[in-house]
C-alpha cells in the first residue's frame, strides 16, 4: 500500500452531494475535481516522498539566515510556480478566484502529505486576507500580487516571550516618522516561516503599540513590515531592520522554521486604523484557525492510512472468531475487534471533520460576497472555535492511535508513526490553545449573543432529523434530535451558573467545546449517511459521478459506528461541564504543591 493516497472519492462525494453550491461563475464541480486531482498528484509525488527527509535534516540557522531542507525548498518553488498559492483569492489581486471549498480540500491534502510544507502557504494566504480586508489601495497594489504568486511569503507576528496569547501585554512599539511610515521596535517569538530561503522577500504582519495608545488590546495596531525594501532604483533588495535571531529546536515540524524575530527600528506601514489592529489581526487569526482545523483532519486521515497499511500487513495471533488466514502463521491484525475500533475511530474523525470543514468553507464563500447573510456569518463564527479546538484535539488522538496500532514499532522513528504525533502536536497550541478556543466558543460565541448562532445550528440538526426518511437511520435521527434540544439547554444552565461568577464559564468551557464537537460531527455524519442511503435506495439522483454501492454502504455503516461508539463521549463531557467549578477551584495552591 502507498504511504498516502488522497481520499479523492470522499472529497468528490462532499463536493457533489454535500454542498448546496453546485458551481458558480462558469466553474463546475467537474472543474474543481480536475484541479483537485492535480493537487493530489503533486502531494503524492512531490511532498510525501520528502516528508521524512525534512524531519531528519530540518532547518539550519546561521548568522541570521535560515536554510530549508533543499528538497522542501524546491517543492515550494514548484508549488508556487504552478499557481497554487492564490487558489481562492480574488482575481483582481492575482488570485484565481476559486471557491473556498476547493482550497479547503487542497489545504487538507498539503497537511496530510507534508505538515511542515503546508505552513508557509497557509500563513501567506492568511496575511493576504488581512491586507485585502484592511490594507490601503497602495499596500494591496504593492504586495498582494507577489504574495499570491508565492514570489514573496507572509507571516503573522503576534506573540512575545512574556505574554504568549495575552496580546494585551504586547510591548513592541511603533513610532510614526512620516505620514505613512512607522518605525517598529520589539521582539517576537514563535514566528513560523519568519526567515527562510524559498522566497525573495518575507512580509511580516506585526502587532505593535503606538505612543500614548490605550492599554490592553484596544491600543494595538497592525503593521506591514517587509524584510526587504525597494531601493532608489526600484529593486527590492534594500535590507530592512528585520532580523531573525534564532530558530526553535522543536518537537516536530523540523522542516518549517519557527523563528525569533527582532525589529530594530524597522520600516513598517499601518494596516487599517490606529489602535484597531486586533480587528485586522482576527481576519488572519480566523483564517488560520480554520486552517489549523484542516491540520487536524489531515492528521486523522494520514494516521488512519498509516494504521490501515500496518493492520493489513502485520500478522499476529489468531482471530477470536476462528482462523482467517490459514496459509499464514497468524492472522492479519485487521481481523481483531480492538484494531477495528482504532481504525474506525480514525476514519470517522477524518471523514466527519472533512464534512464539517466543507460546510465551513461554504459559509466562508458566502461571507466573502457583498451583502452576506449575518446569521450565516455568525454561524461560521460559532463553528470556527469548534473546528479548530475539537478537530486538532481528535487529530492528535488519531495520531496517538497510530502509534498504538504499531505497538513497539510505533515508538521508534523508522516507521514514521511517531513523526505524525510530533508534527501534529503544535496544532492544538497555535492560533489559540484548545482552552482559548473553548472560552471563545462558550463565552463569546454562545453566551455573549444569547445563543442565537447556536440555535441556528441546532435548527439545522432538528430539520435534518425530521427529514431523515430511511428506517435504517431512524434511531440515529432520534438521537440527533435529542442533542439538538439538549445542547442549547446545557448552554443556558452553564450561563445561569456563570451569572456573577465567570469562573464557572472557565470551568465548563473545555467540556462544552468537546461536547459541541462530538454533537456537531454527529450532524454531519447523519447528513452524509442520509444522502448515501437515498442514493442506495434510488430516491436521490446523483449530482454527477455515480458512487459505487460499497462506498455508499460504508458511509451508512461508519455513521452508525460514530453514533454508537464515539458520540456517547459527549455524555461524559455533559456531566463534567455541569459539575461546576468547586472541585477545580476549591483546592489551594499549597495543596496542589503538596
Amino acid at each position: 500500500m502507498p504511504e498516502y493516497r488522497v481520499p479523492l472519492k470522499d472529497m468528490q462525494f462532499l463536493l457533489n452531494e454535500m454542498s448546496d453550491d453546485q458551481g458558480t461563475d462558469g466553474v463546475t464541480n467537474e472543474d474543481l475535481f480536475f484541479i483537485l486531482e492535480q493537487a493530489a498528484r503533486f502531494a503524492e509525488e512531490e511532498l510525501v516522498p520528502i516528508n521524512q527527509d525534512g524531519d531528519t535534516n530540518g532547518c539550519v540557522f546561521d548568522n541570521g539566515k535560515v536554510t530549508l531542507p533543499a528538497k522542501l525548498r524546491d517543492a515550494f518553488r514548484t508549488y508556487a510556480e504552478g499557481g497554487w498559492m492564490g487558489l481562492s483569492m480574488p482575481e483582481q489581486f492575482g488570485g484565481q478566484g476559486l471557491p473556498e471549498r476547493l482550497s479547503t480540500l487542497v489545504g487538507e491534502i498539503l497537511t496530510s502529505a507534508n505538515h511542515s510544507f503546508s505552513m508557509t502557504p497557509a500563513l501567506t494566504m492568511s496575511a493576504s486576507r488581512a491586507i485585502i480586508g484592511h490594507g490601503s489601495d497602495e499596500l494591496k497594489e504593492t504586495y498582494l500580487e507577489k504574495l499570491l504568486t508565492g514570489t514573496w511569503t507572509g507571516t503573522m507576528c503576534l506573540t512575545e516571550a512574556h505574554c504568549g496569547s495575552d496580546l494585551g501585554l504586547i510591548r513592541t512599539s511603533a513610532e510614526e516618522v512620516s505620514e505613512s511610515v512607522y518605525r517598529i521596535k520589539g521582539n517576537k517569538i514563535f514566528i513560523s516561516s519568519g526567515q527562510h530561503d524559498a522566497a525573495d522577500n518575507i512580509v511580516h504582519l506585526v502587532l505593535a503599540r503606538l505612543k500614548d495608545a490605550p492599554k490592553g488590546i484596544k491600543g494595538l495596531s497592525l503593521f506591514l513590515v517587509p524584510a526587504k525594501l525597494k531601493n532608489k532604483a526600484g529593486v527590492w533588495n534594500k535590507k530592512n531592520e528585520v532580523h531573525c535571531i534564532g530558530i526553535e529546536e522543536k518537537m516536530g515540524m523540523h522542516a518549517n522554521p519557527t523563528c525569533s524575530m527582532s525589529f530594530e527600528g524597522a520600516e513598517g506601514y499601518l494596516i487599517g486604523k490606529p489602535n484597531r489592529g486586533i480587528n485586522a489581526m482576527f481576519t488572519m487569526m480566523n483564517e488560520m484557525r480554520l486552517g489549523a482545523s484542516l491540520q487536524g483532519i489531515g492528521l486523522s486521515e494520514r494516521s488512519f492510512q498509516k494504521s490501515l497499511q500496518y493492520a493489513v500487513e502485520r500478522t499476529q495471533m489468531r482471530s477470536l472468531g476462528g482462523v482467517k488466514a490459514p496459509e499464514k502463521e497468524a492472522d492479519p491484525i485487521i481481523v481483531h475487534p480492538d484494531v477495528r475500533r482504532m481504525l474506525l475511530t480514525q476514519k470517522v474523525l477524518a471523514e466527519g471533520g472533512r464534512a464539517m470543514a466543507q460546510f465551513c468553507a461554504d459559509l466562508l464563500d458566502e461571507s466573502h460576497k457583498p451583502g452576506a447573510d449575518k446569521e450565516r456569518v455568525e454561524l461560521l463564527g460559532l463553528l470556527t472555535p469548534i473546528a479548530k479546538g475539537f478537530l486538532t484535539d481528535t487529530g492528535l488522538a488519531s495520531a496517538d492511535l497510530a502509534i498504538q496500532m504499531y505497538g513497539g514499532h510505533g515508538f521508534i522513528k523508522e516507521t514514521g508513526a511517531e513523526q505524525l504525533f510530533r508534527d501534529g502536536r503544535a496544532s492544538t497550541l497555535y492560533e489559540g490553545t484548545t482552552g482559548i478556543q473553548a472560552l471563545d466558543l462558550l463565552g463569546r460565541k454562545v453566551l455573549a449573543n444569547q445563543g442565537k448562532s447556536l440555535l441556528s445550528f441546532t435548527k439545522l440538526m432538528h430539520v435534518l432529523s425530521k427529514k431523515t426518511s430511511s428506517e435504517k437511520l431512524g434511531d440515529l435521527a432520534d438521537t440527533l434530535s435529542g442533542y439538538s434540544k439538549e445542547w442549547p439547554q446545557l448552554a443556558k444552565q452553564v450561563g445561569s451558573k456563570a451569572i456573577g461568577d465567570f469562573e464557572e464559564v472557565g470551568a465548563a468551557s473545555y467540556d462544552f467545546l468537546m461536547y459541541s464537537g462530538y454533537v456537531s460531527l454527529a450532524y454531519f455524519w447523519l447528513k452524509m449517511a442520509n444522502v448515501a442511503q437515498e442514493l442506495l435506495d434510488g430516491t436521490r439522483h446523483p449530482n454527477g459521478e455515480t458512487f459505487d454501492r460499497d462506498f455508499l454502504d460504508a458511509k451508512v455503516k461508519n455513521a452508525r459506528f460514530y453514533f454508537e461508539r464515539i458520540l456517547p463521549r459527549a455524555r461524559a463531557h455533559k456531566e463534567m461541564m455541569l459539575a461546576g467549578k468547586a472541585s477545580i477551584m476549591d483546592i489551594t495552591e499549597s495543596q496542589l504543591i503538596g
